[in-house]
């Protein structure tokens, strides 16, 4: 219980949507299948696979200033690049043909041992990868390293011991949520047919003074 299984969304922030659409949708192929909006606000969601990015619009936005992807930087960046999976090599070199015709600027395909990978930005100076894997990974942790840190050797899966154990789990009328942001657009798929619930939900809990998510 309580493992992650799958990345929901990679959240970026851009202030031209429309055009963030034309790249996404319209050249990567990406479905765009969910957003709000309202007044000097948009989130907008673009899914492929089971994977999504989602982008926020907002009065102010800007764009990020170019760092090329794998570039060392004392800058205080947590992020440093996005990547993308095809299937086969003919889909990667496909895409690179695309981007070119697009005018895109594009670097490689590059072998990296376990993948071959192609790099290029988004309009909003997000740095992005697509990725073939050319290995599949037999066994892990599959480490390549001079010095490898002596915690790799415990294994690729998690170590029991490390952490508190759970002593008071929630009990599952106390599962709630306060609303966030977009949680209206729940209803307006609900009403127009274009979307449904999984499950019955709970009321809501009254939200906290002070979150980060919105």
């Amino acid at each position: 219980m309580g493992s992650i299984t799958a990345i929901n969304h990679l959240a970026f922030i851009t202030d031209d949507m429309m055009g963030t659409i034309r790249f996404y949708r319209d050249l990567l192929g990406m479905e765009l299948t969910a957003g709000i909006g309202h007044e000097g606000f948009r989130h907008y969601f673009f899914s492929f696979g089971a994977d999504s990015v989602a982008f926020f619009e907002y009065e102010g936005a800007s764009k990020m200033d170019k760092k090329h992807h794998g570039v060392m930087t004392t800058e205080p960046l947590g992020f440093d690049h996005v990547s993308f999976t095809v299937e086969s090599k003919e889909d990667l070199f496909a895409l690179r043909d695309k981007l070119e015709a697009a005018d895109i600027d594009v670097t490689g395909a590059v072998d990296h041992g376990t993948i071959w990978s192609i790099y290029f930005f988004d309009p909003q100076n997000i740095p992005l990868e697509v990725s073939w894997n050319c290995v599949e990974i037999l066994k892990t942790p599959a480490m390549a390293e001079v010095a490898p840190l002596d915690i790799v050797a415990e294994g690729g899966g998690p170590q029991p011991g490390h952490w508190p154990e759970v002593t008071k789990p929630t009990a599952p009328e106390d599962m709630r949520a306060w609303p966030g942001n977009g949680y209206k657009m729940r209803d307006t798929f609900i009403e127009q047919g274009i979307g449904r619930l999984k499950e019955p939900l709970p009321d809501h809990i009254e939200r906290p003074q002070k979150d980060a998510a919105e």
